[in-house]
């Protein structure tokens, strides 16, 4: 499951990933929330959350979401992605370089860092 919280004066959506994530999770919440994003604010930062409650992914939902970053890449501003899952967190640092806007990789216990980078000018 992934929830949203959309600060869309502010340009910030918040995913967060509970349980097992679906590809389903990904097109009927985080797209619908991007695309509605981009299209009321432009560009987007982008705070995702893998925190306790996160059990994994389906393959469905990696192949989700490397669509959804491919199609919406301009969209984004910065990305922070917040987790203790190490696996995840190498993924997203050994990847990082592909994606055009900074990304960094924030432990659970430090999402306020998380979340003041992100708000910070670039």
């Amino acid at each position: 499951m992934i929830d949203i919280d959309l600060d869309i004066e502010k340009g910030i959506l918040l995913a967060t990933a509970r349980g097992t994530v679906t590809g389903e999770d990904y097109e009927t919440h985080l797209a619908p929330a991007v695309e509605r994003m981009a299209a009321e604010h432009g560009k987007m930062r982008l705070l995702y959350w893998f925190g306790p409650e996160f059990e994994g992914f389906e393959a469905s939902a990696m192949w989700s979401d490397m669509k959804l970053g491919l199609s919406h890449m301009s969209a984004f501003e910065k990305v922070a992605v917040v987790t203790d899952v190490h696996w995840l967190s190498a993924s997203v640092q050994g990847m990082g370089w592909l994606i055009p806007v900074p990304v960094r990789v924030f432990a659970n216990d430090a999402i306020g860092k998380a979340n003041a980078w992100l708000i910070e000018d670039s």
